[in-house]
């Protein structure tokens, strides 16, 4: 980074930790910003990424997408275009030092808005890519991020300040050389887009049990075709792509209701307890009471 640029980031530390007090996940006064503040490096975390614009501002963060590693540092920021299942590890933190990252949230409506206003509707025909990226930061991006983060200090100026640095933010990624990523949930005519829908369809109904056949109607693809585009922009199969939303709100139920494993199995779509054990150990390394007395602890 430049000599300016290192100046911008630590103004953007300086924010982050007047407004992140202790760690955790902290929300902002700013709709779909969140600050993230934790003074130690962490295990492996499975989490659910939605569409967001994401920045570690200190430290370093890797987000494991199936097998597809996205490392990324204050230099770069992370995209998500449609909600993906991952693991996520903090590589770089200490008590003196601590990681802090921001999360932007983002809506498909809020993308076409911007492809409207600008009329970057354009879209190259060429084979879909992952829904998940990684690029280098440039310093246009970073004022956008910037002065988006200052309203935090000026809370009057947010309802009509905080949409115009989010649509800058947005412009500048939709500009960069991952942009038709981002763009390629909004318009019909990208593969992305139909793959998109499927997702949603998914997420929710992930508790009852799909044909391929269904998925790929809702896609308008043949079977072949729409497996191979659902693991292109997903790393993954449907159906392991299901397992994992599955296994994660089963994760969910156990930790905030008082119910047990049984009774979550079948809520979230297993007719087999034994199974649901299995593949929930499988998936976060011990078998669910012990998972979840481990976690609570």
């Amino acid at each position: 980074m430049s000599d300016i640029d290192i100046t911008k980031q630590q103004e953007l530390i300086k924010i982050i930790e007047r407004a992140s007090e202790g760690d955790g996940v902290h929300k902002t006064a700013i709709p779909s910003l969140y600050f993230m503040r934790l003074s130690n490096t962490t295990e492996s975390n499975h989490g659910v990424y939605k569409p967001s614009f994401c920045m570690v501002v200190q430290g370093a963060k890797e987000v494991w997408l199936a097998r597809d590693r996205f490392k990324y540092s204050p230099a770069d920021y992370l995209v998500a275009s449609v909600h993906l299942p991952v693991n996520t590890q903090v590589t770089e933190a200490t008590p003196d030092v601590p990681y802090l990252g921001l999360r932007l949230e983002i809506s498909p409506s809020q993308i076409l808005a911007v492809l409207n206003d600008f009329e970057l509707r354009d879209f190259p025909k060429e084979n879909p890519k992952r829904a998940m990226f990684v690029s280098h930061i440039e310093s246009s991006l970073l004022d956008a991020v910037i002065r988006l983060a200052r309203l935090i200090d000026n809370p009057n100026d947010i309802p009509v300040l905080a949409p115009l640095y989010t649509e800058e933010i947005l412009y500048r990624v939709l500009q960069g050389k991952n942009g038709n990523i981002l763009k390629g949930i909004v318009l019909e005519e990208s593969t992305i887009h139909q793959i998109r829908d499927v997702i949603e369809h998914i997420i929710m109904n992930y508790d009852r049990s799909f044909r391929i056949e269904e998925l790929a109607e809702i896609a308008n693809m043949s079977v072949s075709s729409f497996h191979r585009h659902f693991k292109e922009v997903t790393a993954m199969s449907p159906i392991q792509y299901q397992k994992q939303m599955r296994l994660q709100e089963a994760r969910r139920l156990l930790l905030t209701e008082s119910t047990d494993a049984t009774e979550v199995a079948y809520r979230v779509g297993y007719e087999s307890s034994t199974q649901f054990s299995r593949e929930y150990s499988r998936m976060f390394g011990f078998p669910p009471r012990k998972d979840i007395k481990r976690l609570k602890a």
